[in-house]
C-alpha cells in the first residue's frame, strides 16, 4: 500500500512540475528550448523576445535593429567592439563584437540598420549578443554581422 501511495504522489508531481498551469507560459515550446531559436519569418524579433521573457542564455539568434548607441570597445582580454541596438520591438541589446576575431565595423554610426546573428545571453537590461564571428577552432557555430552590404565574421 505504501509503495502505490508513493507512486500516485510522484505521479502527481510529475504532473504539476511538467505541465503548466492555466494561461502560464508553456515552457515546453521548441523555441523556449536552450540552443533551440527560430527567427519569424516576417523578420520580427520574435525569438529574441522569447528568449528575452524566459530569461534564457546560450541561444544562436539572428535578429536586426538599428543602432542607438556606440560604446567604449572592451579592451579587457579579448577586444570587442560594443554597440546597442534598438529592436523593431522596442528593446534594447547590447551587441559584443569580437575584433581580434573579425574586422571591425568602422563606419557604424548611431542610426545605422545591422542585423546579427550569435549567441543571446540573457540579462535585465535586453540581453547581449556575442559570438558573432568565426570561431578559429570551429567548435562554435559561426556568427555575424551585417552593416552596408557587407558582412563581418
Amino acid at each position: 500500500m505504501n509503495k502505490l501511495l508513493l507512486i500516485a504522489a510522484l505521479a502527481v508531481a510529475a504532473y504539476f512540475a511538467l505541465v503548466p498551469a492555466p494561461g502560464a507560459p508553456d515552457h515546453r515550446d521548441s523555441a523556449a528550448q536552450p540552443g533551440v531559436a527560430s527567427v519569424a519569418a516576417d523578420g520580427s524579433s520574435a525569438a529574441l523576445e522569447n528568449a528575452f521573457a524566459y530569461r534564457l542564455g546560450n541561444q544562436q539568434l539572428e535578429g536586426q535593429g538599428t543602432v542607438v548607441k556606440l560604446l567604449a570597445d572592451d579592451n579587457n582580454g579579448s577586444r570587442h567592439q560594443r554597440f546597442i541596438v534598438r529592436l523593431d520591438s522596442g528593446r534594447t541589446l547590447l551587441v559584443s563584437h569580437n575584433i581580434d576575431l573579425a574586422p571591425r565595423l568602422d563606419a557604424l554610426r548611431a542610426g545605422d540598420a545591422v542585423a546579427f546573428y550569435g549567441e543571446y545571453e540573457w540579462n535585465p537590461k535586453g540581453g547581449v549578443i556575442h559570438w558573432t564571428h568565426h570561431d578559429p577552432q570551429g567548435r562554435h557555430a559561426a556568427g555575424w554581422i551585417r552593416h552596408g552590404g557587407r558582412t563581418y565574421q
